[in-house]
Protein backbone atom coordinates (compact mmCIF):
# COMPACT_ATOMS: atom_id res chain seq x y z
CA UNK A 1 0.00 0.00 0.00
CA UNK A 2 1.29 3.47 -0.90
CA UNK A 3 2.69 5.58 1.90
CA UNK A 4 0.56 8.64 2.65
CA UNK A 5 1.35 11.99 4.25
CA UNK A 6 -0.68 11.10 7.32
CA UNK A 7 1.36 7.89 7.74
CA UNK A 8 4.58 9.94 7.93
CA UNK A 9 2.91 12.45 10.27
CA UNK A 10 1.76 9.61 12.56
CA UNK A 11 5.23 8.04 12.61
CA UNK A 12 6.85 11.33 13.65
CA UNK A 13 4.11 12.57 15.97
CA UNK A 14 3.48 15.74 13.98
CA UNK A 15 0.47 17.07 12.10
CA UNK A 16 -0.27 16.31 8.46
CA UNK A 17 -0.16 20.07 7.86
CA UNK A 18 3.46 20.14 9.08
CA UNK A 19 4.48 17.37 6.69
CA UNK A 20 2.64 19.11 3.86
CA UNK A 21 4.47 22.39 4.59
CA UNK A 22 7.82 20.59 4.40
CA UNK A 23 6.85 19.24 0.98
CA UNK A 24 5.89 22.73 -0.20
CA UNK A 25 9.15 24.21 1.09
CA UNK A 26 7.45 26.62 3.49
CA UNK A 27 9.84 28.68 5.59
CA UNK A 28 7.78 28.58 8.83
CA UNK A 29 9.03 25.08 9.70
CA UNK A 30 12.09 24.62 11.90
CA UNK A 31 15.17 23.12 10.26
CA UNK A 32 15.15 20.27 12.79
CA UNK A 33 11.56 19.32 11.94
CA UNK A 34 12.23 19.66 8.22
CA UNK A 35 15.19 17.26 8.46
CA UNK A 36 13.15 14.73 10.49
CA UNK A 37 10.35 14.76 7.91
CA UNK A 38 12.69 14.51 4.92
CA UNK A 39 14.65 11.71 6.60
CA UNK A 40 11.47 9.71 7.19
CA UNK A 41 10.36 10.27 3.60
CA UNK A 42 13.63 8.85 2.37
CA UNK A 43 13.38 5.88 4.73
CA UNK A 44 9.93 4.88 3.45
CA UNK A 45 10.68 5.98 -0.14
CA UNK A 46 7.71 8.36 -0.13
CA UNK A 47 6.77 9.53 -3.63
CA UNK A 48 4.22 12.35 -3.63
CA UNK A 49 1.50 12.20 -6.25
CA UNK A 50 2.28 15.50 -7.94
CA UNK A 51 -0.66 15.27 -10.32
CA UNK A 52 -3.10 14.86 -7.43
CA UNK A 53 -1.44 17.68 -5.51
CA UNK A 54 -1.64 19.90 -8.55
CA UNK A 55 -5.32 19.19 -9.12
CA UNK A 56 -6.06 19.90 -5.47
CA UNK A 57 -3.96 23.07 -5.19
CA UNK A 58 -4.10 24.50 -8.70
CA UNK A 59 -0.30 24.26 -8.95
CA UNK A 60 2.00 22.19 -11.11
CA UNK A 61 5.02 22.17 -8.75
CA UNK A 62 7.22 23.16 -11.66
CA UNK A 63 9.54 26.15 -12.14
CA UNK A 64 10.55 27.38 -15.59
CA UNK A 65 14.00 28.78 -16.42
CA UNK A 66 14.93 30.53 -19.66
CA UNK A 67 18.64 31.26 -20.21
CA UNK A 68 20.62 32.53 -23.21
CA UNK A 69 22.76 29.39 -23.50
CA UNK A 70 22.27 26.09 -21.67
CA UNK A 71 25.80 24.83 -22.35
CA UNK A 72 27.53 27.97 -21.04
CA UNK A 73 29.26 26.92 -17.79
CA UNK A 74 27.86 29.83 -15.77
CA UNK A 75 24.23 29.08 -16.62
CA UNK A 76 24.78 25.31 -16.35
CA UNK A 77 26.18 25.68 -12.82
CA UNK A 78 23.41 28.11 -11.91
CA UNK A 79 20.74 25.68 -13.15
CA UNK A 80 22.31 22.76 -11.28
CA UNK A 81 22.28 24.67 -7.98
CA UNK A 82 18.75 25.96 -8.60
CA UNK A 83 17.49 22.45 -9.35
CA UNK A 84 19.01 21.15 -6.12
CA UNK A 85 17.04 23.67 -4.04
CA UNK A 86 13.79 22.97 -5.89
CA UNK A 87 14.27 19.21 -5.51
CA UNK A 88 14.16 19.55 -1.74
CA UNK A 89 10.56 20.73 -1.98
CA UNK A 90 9.64 18.20 -4.71
CA UNK A 91 9.52 20.77 -7.47
CA UNK A 92 10.74 20.11 -11.00
CA UNK A 93 12.79 22.49 -13.13
CA UNK A 94 11.87 23.00 -16.79
CA UNK A 95 14.77 24.39 -18.83
CA UNK A 96 14.73 26.37 -22.06
CA UNK A 97 17.42 28.15 -24.08
CA UNK A 98 16.86 31.32 -26.10
CA UNK A 99 20.20 30.95 -27.90
CA UNK A 100 20.65 34.73 -27.49
CA UNK A 101 17.67 35.31 -29.80
CA UNK A 102 14.93 37.66 -28.54
CA UNK A 103 12.15 36.10 -30.64
CA UNK A 104 13.11 32.59 -29.56
CA UNK A 105 13.15 33.76 -25.94
CA UNK A 106 9.59 35.06 -26.24
CA UNK A 107 8.52 31.75 -27.78
CA UNK A 108 10.14 29.74 -24.95
CA UNK A 109 8.51 31.98 -22.34
CA UNK A 110 5.08 31.42 -23.91
CA UNK A 111 5.71 27.67 -23.99
CA UNK A 112 6.59 27.56 -20.29
CA UNK A 113 3.63 29.74 -19.37
CA UNK A 114 1.34 27.44 -21.37
CA UNK A 115 2.61 24.56 -19.19
CA UNK A 116 1.40 26.51 -16.14
CA UNK A 117 4.73 26.71 -14.33
CA UNK A 118 4.30 28.07 -10.81
CA UNK A 119 7.19 30.53 -11.21
CA UNK A 120 9.17 31.71 -14.24
CA UNK A 121 12.88 32.60 -14.03
CA UNK A 122 14.38 34.60 -16.90
CA UNK A 123 17.95 35.51 -17.83
CA UNK A 124 16.80 37.64 -20.72
CA UNK A 125 18.73 38.43 -23.89
CA UNK A 126 16.31 41.21 -24.87
CA UNK A 127 17.55 44.82 -24.86
CA UNK A 128 14.21 45.76 -23.28
CA UNK A 129 12.13 43.05 -21.67
CA UNK A 130 8.54 43.93 -22.53
CA UNK A 131 5.29 42.39 -21.36
CA UNK A 132 5.43 38.66 -22.11
CA UNK A 133 2.03 37.65 -20.75
CA UNK A 134 -0.73 36.63 -23.10
CA UNK A 135 -4.31 37.88 -22.70
CA UNK A 136 -6.01 35.88 -19.94
CA UNK A 137 -2.79 34.64 -18.34
CA UNK A 138 -2.95 34.20 -14.60
CA UNK A 139 0.01 36.51 -14.07
CA UNK A 140 2.53 33.82 -13.22
CA UNK A 141 5.12 35.34 -10.83
CA UNK A 142 8.50 35.83 -12.46
CA UNK A 143 12.05 36.37 -11.27
CA UNK A 144 14.87 37.99 -13.24
CA UNK A 145 18.27 36.34 -12.86
CA UNK A 146 21.73 37.65 -13.81
CA UNK A 147 20.33 40.34 -16.13
CA UNK A 148 18.29 43.13 -14.58
CA UNK A 149 15.81 45.63 -16.01
CA UNK A 150 15.53 48.43 -13.41
CA UNK A 151 12.45 49.94 -15.07
CA UNK A 152 10.52 46.74 -14.23
CA UNK A 153 9.17 46.33 -10.71
CA UNK A 154 10.45 42.78 -10.62
CA UNK A 155 12.26 40.34 -8.35
CA UNK A 156 15.95 39.99 -9.21
CA UNK A 157 18.84 37.74 -8.19
CA UNK A 158 22.30 38.46 -9.53
CA UNK A 159 25.84 39.62 -8.89
CA UNK A 160 26.91 43.18 -8.16
CA UNK A 161 28.29 43.72 -11.66
CA UNK A 162 29.33 47.30 -10.99
CA UNK A 163 31.53 46.11 -8.14
CA UNK A 164 32.87 43.32 -10.38
CA UNK A 165 34.07 45.94 -12.88
CA UNK A 166 35.71 47.95 -10.12
CA UNK A 167 37.45 44.91 -8.59
CA UNK A 168 38.88 43.73 -11.92
CA UNK A 169 40.12 47.19 -12.93
CA UNK A 170 41.60 47.98 -9.51
CA UNK A 171 43.57 44.72 -9.61
CA UNK A 172 45.08 45.65 -12.98
CA UNK A 173 45.97 49.10 -11.63
CA UNK A 174 47.50 47.54 -8.50
CA UNK A 175 49.88 45.41 -10.58
CA UNK A 176 51.14 48.52 -12.35
CA UNK A 177 49.15 48.50 -15.60
CA UNK A 178 48.26 51.91 -17.04
CA UNK A 179 46.86 51.21 -20.53
CA UNK A 180 43.84 49.15 -19.55
CA UNK A 181 41.42 48.11 -22.28
CA UNK A 182 37.96 46.59 -21.95
CA UNK A 183 36.10 44.09 -24.14
CA UNK A 184 32.42 44.34 -23.21
CA UNK A 185 28.82 44.16 -24.33
CA UNK A 186 26.51 46.82 -25.72
CA UNK A 187 23.12 46.29 -24.17
CA UNK A 188 22.79 43.75 -21.34
CA UNK A 189 22.82 45.06 -17.77
CA UNK A 190 25.82 42.94 -16.60
CA UNK A 191 28.02 44.26 -19.41
CA UNK A 192 26.92 47.87 -18.93
CA UNK A 193 27.42 47.73 -15.16
CA UNK A 194 30.85 46.08 -15.46
CA UNK A 195 31.89 48.75 -17.93
CA UNK A 196 30.62 51.48 -15.59
CA UNK A 197 32.72 50.02 -12.77
CA UNK A 198 35.74 49.90 -15.10
CA UNK A 199 35.34 53.54 -16.14
CA UNK A 200 34.77 54.81 -12.60
CA UNK A 201 37.81 53.00 -11.19
CA UNK A 202 40.06 54.37 -13.94
CA UNK A 203 38.69 57.85 -13.26
CA UNK A 204 39.36 57.58 -9.55
CA UNK A 205 42.94 56.46 -10.30
CA UNK A 206 43.34 59.35 -12.77
CA UNK A 207 44.20 56.93 -15.56
CA UNK A 208 43.18 57.87 -19.08
CA UNK A 209 40.69 55.57 -20.78
CA UNK A 210 40.61 56.38 -24.51
CA UNK A 211 37.48 55.22 -26.29
CA UNK A 212 39.67 53.22 -28.69
CA UNK A 213 40.58 50.96 -25.75
CA UNK A 214 36.93 49.91 -25.35
CA UNK A 215 35.51 47.32 -27.75
CA UNK A 216 31.81 46.48 -27.42
CA UNK A 217 30.24 43.47 -29.09
CA UNK A 218 27.10 41.30 -29.14
CA UNK A 219 26.36 37.59 -28.46
CA UNK A 220 28.93 36.84 -25.79
CA UNK A 221 27.46 33.68 -24.31
CA UNK A 222 27.55 31.34 -27.31
CA UNK A 223 30.57 32.79 -29.10
CA UNK A 224 32.55 34.47 -26.33
CA UNK A 225 35.94 33.00 -27.21
CA UNK A 226 35.52 33.87 -30.90
CA UNK A 227 34.46 37.47 -30.30
CA UNK A 228 37.19 37.85 -27.67
CA UNK A 229 39.78 36.67 -30.17
CA UNK A 230 38.57 39.09 -32.86
CA UNK A 231 38.30 42.02 -30.45
CA UNK A 232 41.85 41.43 -29.21
CA UNK A 233 43.18 41.37 -32.78
CA UNK A 234 41.83 44.90 -33.23
CA UNK A 235 43.22 46.10 -29.88
CA UNK A 236 46.69 44.80 -30.78
CA UNK A 237 46.76 47.15 -33.77
CA UNK A 238 46.59 50.24 -31.52
CA UNK A 239 49.61 52.48 -30.86
CA UNK A 240 50.40 52.19 -28.05
CA UNK A 241 48.71 48.87 -27.51
CA UNK A 242 47.04 48.08 -24.15
CA UNK A 243 49.12 46.48 -21.41
CA UNK A 244 46.05 44.92 -19.74
CA UNK A 245 42.52 43.90 -20.70
CA UNK A 246 39.43 43.45 -18.54
CA UNK A 247 37.11 41.08 -20.40
CA UNK A 248 33.34 40.85 -19.98
CA UNK A 249 33.51 37.13 -19.15
CA UNK A 250 36.01 34.28 -19.00
CA UNK A 251 35.22 32.89 -22.45
CA UNK A 252 35.99 36.31 -23.93
CA UNK A 253 39.28 36.42 -22.01
CA UNK A 254 40.25 32.96 -23.27
CA UNK A 255 39.83 34.07 -26.89
CA UNK A 256 41.66 37.35 -26.23
CA UNK A 257 44.63 35.55 -24.62
CA UNK A 258 44.86 33.27 -27.65
CA UNK A 259 45.18 36.30 -29.94
CA UNK A 260 47.87 37.83 -27.72
CA UNK A 261 49.82 34.56 -27.60
CA UNK A 262 49.68 34.25 -31.40
CA UNK A 263 51.13 37.77 -31.62
CA UNK A 264 54.15 36.63 -29.59
CA UNK A 265 53.25 38.61 -26.45
CA UNK A 266 54.04 37.40 -22.96
CA UNK A 267 51.19 37.09 -20.46
CA UNK A 268 51.16 38.91 -18.06
CA UNK A 269 54.50 40.72 -18.60
CA UNK A 270 53.53 42.36 -21.91
CA UNK A 271 49.79 42.24 -21.43
CA UNK A 272 47.65 41.01 -18.50
CA UNK A 273 44.13 39.58 -18.69
CA UNK A 274 41.27 39.25 -16.24
CA UNK A 275 37.82 37.81 -16.90
CA UNK A 276 34.55 37.50 -15.01
CA UNK A 277 32.76 34.32 -13.94
CA UNK A 278 35.57 32.24 -12.44
CA UNK A 279 34.67 29.14 -14.42
CA UNK A 280 35.73 25.81 -12.97
CA UNK A 281 38.39 25.16 -15.58
CA UNK A 282 40.06 28.60 -15.36
CA UNK A 283 42.84 27.22 -13.15
CA UNK A 284 43.62 24.44 -15.64
CA UNK A 285 44.13 26.62 -18.70
CA UNK A 286 47.55 26.79 -20.36
CA UNK A 287 47.64 30.27 -18.81
CA UNK A 288 45.48 30.10 -15.64
CA UNK A 289 43.04 32.99 -15.78
CA UNK A 290 42.47 35.62 -13.10
CA UNK A 291 38.77 36.26 -12.76
CA UNK A 292 35.94 37.78 -10.73
CA UNK A 293 33.98 35.04 -9.00
CA UNK A 294 30.20 35.55 -9.34
CA UNK A 295 29.49 32.50 -7.15
CA UNK A 296 27.04 30.85 -9.56
CA UNK A 297 26.22 28.13 -7.00
CA UNK A 298 25.07 30.69 -4.42
CA UNK A 299 23.12 32.57 -7.09
CA UNK A 300 21.25 29.38 -7.97
CA UNK A 301 20.52 28.71 -4.30
CA UNK A 302 19.20 32.23 -3.68
CA UNK A 303 17.09 32.10 -6.84
CA UNK A 304 15.64 28.74 -5.79
CA UNK A 305 14.74 29.99 -2.32
CA UNK A 306 13.06 33.08 -3.74
CA UNK A 307 11.23 31.01 -6.38
CA UNK A 308 9.75 28.82 -3.63
CA UNK A 309 8.67 31.93 -1.73
CA UNK A 310 6.94 33.24 -4.86
CA UNK A 311 5.27 29.88 -5.50
CA UNK A 312 3.76 30.09 -2.02
CA UNK A 313 2.99 33.81 -2.15
CA UNK A 314 2.83 35.45 -5.58
CA UNK A 315 2.05 38.86 -4.04
CA UNK A 316 5.46 39.34 -2.41
CA UNK A 317 6.75 42.89 -3.02
CA UNK A 318 9.69 43.01 -5.48
CA UNK A 319 12.93 41.88 -3.86
CA UNK A 320 16.46 42.37 -5.20
CA UNK A 321 19.26 40.02 -4.11
CA UNK A 322 22.80 41.12 -5.05
CA UNK A 323 25.75 38.88 -4.21
CA UNK A 324 29.17 40.44 -3.69
CA UNK A 325 31.79 39.35 -6.26
CA UNK A 326 35.27 38.19 -5.24
CA UNK A 327 38.66 38.63 -6.93
CA UNK A 328 40.50 35.40 -7.78
CA UNK A 329 44.13 36.00 -8.81
CA UNK A 330 45.99 33.59 -11.11
CA UNK A 331 48.95 33.70 -13.51
CA UNK A 332 47.27 35.78 -16.24
CA UNK A 333 47.86 38.86 -14.07
CA UNK A 334 50.76 37.82 -11.82
CA UNK A 335 53.94 36.35 -13.20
Amino acid sequence: MAIRLKDIARDLGVSTVTVSKVLRGNSDISEKTRERVLKRMREVNYQPNMLARGLASGRTYTVGLVVPDLVHPFFAEFAKSLSGVLRQSNRALLLASSEEDAEMEQQEIRTLLSRSVDVLLIASCQPRLMNFYELGDERTPFLLVDRNFPYLAAHFVGSDDYQAGRLATKHLIDIGKTRIAHIGGRTMSPSLERMRGYRDMLGEARIESPEKYIVTLERFEETGDTVGYQAMKSLLKLKPRPDAVFCYNDMTAIGAMEAATEAGLRIPEDIAFIGCGNLRYDRYLRMPLSSIDQNSDALGTKAGELAIELANNATLPPKSVLLEPKLVIRQSTTA
